[in-house]
């Protein structure tokens, strides 16, 4: 193999293999990946690294010196091969390959097919390279390649991968809802979701293009340029920082034949609201801090949300439900609703934020609800319960943290329901390790069901919950319950 002549391959490969040193070509793809607004790509990322991290130490400390093979005798390479100094340290197995198999085995869990073979493709020049170049035997790069292989895989023991988008399994084309220009299109916008724009003036109408430009666009205006360059009949109505959401939205729903949220998952979740009383298709388009519920369907970039407006296929998902037999508004959530703790933190967070921005806010919020958190007694299907945290899932999540993140169906017709329940105190450090690596299952008190429904009867008066992250009070005995395929939402058409 060094002895081979591949013409052109001698300046290439070298350098790439030189690149690949302490392996700053993967950090530097994965620092590209992390730039982009694309969910997949950023987990990818992060999860090849992860792999680079586990397998880099395991061939380097351990491997090298436990065989102690020598390195190859570079007679027979080319001088052009070998311009840089030879590795000095012990051959078996090859670092280079280790890495670059781990970094390819992560992206490839996470990222789609465009990204993950060109990676693979990349990891398996460099692996050739060190042959190539005469600083491995090729049995040095198989081993690297197999050690950096099973490190990438084995990230799925504490960090299980997700599926890329949640299967809806009814699906209808609607051609006749779609204009190519945005006709019907009523889009409102919260440039407050996800600390994005904050404070810009309202405009309303057609194509209406925003005042009061800053030097810099925001995260919001590039949204809207795409929208607007897409489709020029589009209806823009932005909410004002004094504005009622809900009015607003109320308003637009009246006006659309499909209506457009952008912004987190709190907005996406009052314009479902707003489609559902009158019964029109939702297009939700990502501007929030995490856009689970988008990012379920496919939709991660304004330009996905084009797309599947632009495909016509509609998906009829379910949508929780929770009720009071007092009376009141139906409240819903499309992804989870908490109690308990994560309500406290969530309402001590929103208290903070203005004073000291989201994450700081959220770090003194949960810390304040570590120590301060109390259980709430309740009755949960007949049964008394002592609660410390609960999450209630519309639809069964794969992941196993305090609030889940992904799905692999929006319309499975049942709710997951996960509590930590205790007859005594909690035990506060242990249970919030549980949360935070994803392992509730073991904490003590911990129980999880799947149901269609749940009834809960607090016996302290009024309960707070937390849907899909905006805090809601609720009075007297609460049904939480599935309406199955209440909601139209578009989404790209599924791959065949």
């Amino acid at each position: 193999m060094a002895a081979a002549h591949l013409p052109g391959l001698e300046y290439v490969l070298p350098r790439l293999s030189r690149f690949a040193d302490h392996g700053v070509l993967w950090f530097t793809i994965a620092a590209g990946m992390g730039l982009t607004r694309r969910a997949t790509l950023r987990r990818a990322a992060l999860r090849g690294a992860v792999g680079i991290a586990v397998a880099s130490p395991a061939v380097n400390l351990l491997g090298k010196h436990a065989f102690r093979r020598k390195r190859p005798v570079v007679d027979l390479v080319p001088p052009i091969r070998i311009r840089w100094k030879l590795p000095t340290s012990h051959a078996f197995p090859s670092g280079h390959s280790a890495s670059a198999a781990a970094f390819a085995a992560g992206v490839a869990m996470e990222a789609p097919r465009s990204v993950a073979v060109p990676v693979a493709a990349t990891a398996a020049a460099v692996a050739f390279a060190r042959v190539y170049t005469g600083a491995h035997y090729p049995g040095d790069v198989l081993a690297g390649l197999g050690i950096g292989a099973l490190a990438g895989i084995g990230t799925r023991l504490v960090w299980p991968a997700r599926p890329p988008v949640a299967r809806v399994s009814r699906t209808v084309p609607v051609p006749s809802t779609v204009s190519e220009a945005g006709q019907g299109l009523f889009v409102v916008v919260n440039g407050k979701a996800g600390g994005g724009d904050q404070g810009r003036p309202q405009e309303s109408g057609r194509g209406s293009r925003p005042s009061g430009r800053a030097l810099m666009p925001g995260r919001t205006e590039l949204d809207l340029a795409v929208l607007m360059r897409e489709f020029p009949k589009v209806e823009i109505r932005r909410v004002a920082p004094d504005e009622d959401i809900d009015k607003v939205l109320e308003e637009a729903a009246s006006k659309a034949e499909v209506l457009g949220v952008i912004g987190g998952d709190g907005t996406i979740n009052a314009g479902a609201r707003a489609a559902l009383r009158h019964d029109i298709p939702l297009l939700p388009i990502p501007g929030g801090t995490f856009d689970h519920f988008a990012r379920a369907l496919g939709i991660e970039t304004p330009a996905d949300a084009v797309a599947a407006y632009r495909d016509g296929c509609l998906a009829r998902i379910d949508v929780g439900s929770i009720t009071s037999r007092d009376g009141g508004e139906e409240l819903i959530f499309l992804n989870t609703a908490s109690f308990g703790a994560y309500a406290e933190l969530v309402h001590r967070r929103e208290r903070l934020q203005d004073r000291l921005g989201k994450w700081p806010a959220l770090a003194v919020a949960a810390t304040r609800t570590l120590r301060h958190s109390e259980p709430l007694d309740m009755v949960v299907d007949g049964r008394k319960r002592r609660v410390w945290m609960a999450f209630v899932g519309n639809g069964m999540y794969g992941s196993r943290g305090a609030a889940p993140t992904w799905r692999e169906h929006l319309d499975d017709g049942r709710l997951d329901i996960r509590m930590i329940t205790t007859g005594g105190r909690v035990p506060r450090i242990r249970a919030l390790a549980a949360v935070l690596v994803g392992h509730l299952h073991i904490t003590p008190g911990y129980r999880s069901w799947d149901s269609g429904e749940m009834d809960l009867i607090p016996l302290n008066g009024r309960l707070q919950v937390a849907r899909d992250g905006e805090l809601s009070k609720v009075a007297g005995a609460v049904r939480f319950t599935k309406r199955a395929g209440a909601l139209a939402v578009f989404c790209p058409r599924p791959a065949r």
